[in-house]
């Protein structure tokens, strides 16, 4: 069965940087696009960024606005989500999902506060 364990999350400083990471386990992890979303407190879920199972292609939401990368390492099953320039607004609880689209299996998230 999937699972998705997401990670480093926590508190970060406007301005400051975070990089999550999703372990994946219970399916073949390179045949598969990944992406990252997001819920912000009282907001509806967003979709953040995809990639697709080579790497070779990355789409981001417009809010992102150059600031986050996402990658992977098929090798190690691992999803990434590097963030910069870290804003108030981007708290939120992170998931990260095993489609493209954002609506597949998804783990329990990480959460990412920015605040001074």
């Amino acid at each position: 069965q999937v699972h998705l364990v997401e990670s480093g999350g926590g508190l970060a400083q406007p301005g400051g940087s975070l990089t999550l990471s999703c372990a994946a386990s219970g399916f073949t992890f390179s045949r598969y696009a990944m992406s990252w979303n997001r819920q912000r407190p009282g907001k509806e879920l967003e979709w953040v960024a995809g990639i697709f199972p080579d790497g070779a292609e990355k789409q981001y939401a417009d809010f992102v606005e150059g600031r986050f990368t996402i990658s992977r390492d098929n090798a190690k099953n691992t999803l990434y989500l590097q963030m910069n320039s870290l804003k108030p607004e981007d708290t939120a609880l992170y998931t990260c999902v095993k489609d493209m689209s954002g609506l597949g299996p998804s783990g329990l998230g990480t959460q990412v506060t920015v605040s001074s």
